[in-house]
């Protein structure tokens, strides 16, 4: 077994919060000055920046899991991953069909950008990335489980957009893959304080929106190699493989 140091959340140029330097080439080069083995590219409500960097990670041996950050209706930010680019596109026309399209003000809220390799900008989404899905969190967690992807409520210390401070508990009923903390709380810190959670696997990220925060704070697998299947037998603590 090998150990694998993963920050599962990263934002680009893509997210209106992410910083003009969060572009694929840059996330990846700073990724592998910090030592990351695997990366989490999470835009608002969009993946259509991951396989850029997923194409550039390849070269630096890097694992990137392909997804999203999405907002629910009841505004609970989610992680979703995908394994394969089919997957990833029917994902991607379900987050444009669903989300409530309000005209981005670029002034307020930031450009929404579409890179190519070279940086150069192939696309800029019109409308407002951080806007809410119409879809509920469980219809979501349904469409992520039925692609085969991943599913983990995000930041969930935080007092704002988080599956706690939006719903108050975590019904028994949403499949979840893990729960995600945030920089700010150690897992012995969250479960002093919801012991009812204690039996959940936990991963840690960073949320980076600008460069020097990629790989502040990780998790760490212990794997047989990095891949998607080896991620999915972490989380469950099958066949030796462990999320610490």
């Amino acid at each position: 077994m090998n150990i694998y140091k993963a920050d599962l959340h990263t934002h680009t140029v893509l997210s209106p919060c992410g910083d003009l330097e969060m572009s694929p080439a840059n996330i990846i080069q700073k990724a592998k000055a910090k030592g990351l083995d695997i990366l989490g590219i999470t835009d608002h409500n969009s993946t259509k920046n991951c396989k850029l960097v997923e194409k550039i990670a390849v070269k630096n041996d890097i694992l990137v899991l392909k997804g999203a950050e999405v907002t629910t209706k009841e505004e609970v930010h989610c992680l979703a991953f995908f394994e394969n680019d089919d997957e990833l596109i029917d994902f991607q026309n379900y987050l444009d069909k669903h989300i409530i399209k309000i005209k981005n003000d670029v002034k307020s809220f930031g450009y929404q950008l579409v890179v190519d390799e070279l940086d150069q900008i192939t696309e800029e989404i019109d409308w407002l990335l951080i806007s809410a899905l119409d879809q509920g969190i469980n219809q979501i967690e349904k469409k992520v489980h039925e692609l085969n992807g991943l599913f983990i409520p995000a930041h969930i210390d935080r007092a704002r957009y988080s599956i706690l401070s939006q719903l108050g508990f975590i019904s028994n009923d949403l499949k979840i893959d893990a729960l995600e903390l945030s920089k700010f709380i150690t897992k012995d810190e969250f479960i002093c304080k919801n012991k009812y959670l204690a039996n959940y696997p936990f991963i840690q990220s960073s949320d980076a929106h600008f460069i020097e925060n990629i790989g502040d704070v990780f998790s760490t697998f212990q794997m047989n190699e990095k891949s998607f299947t080896e991620i999915k037998l972490a989380l469950k603590s099958e066949q030796g493989r462990k999320l610490f």
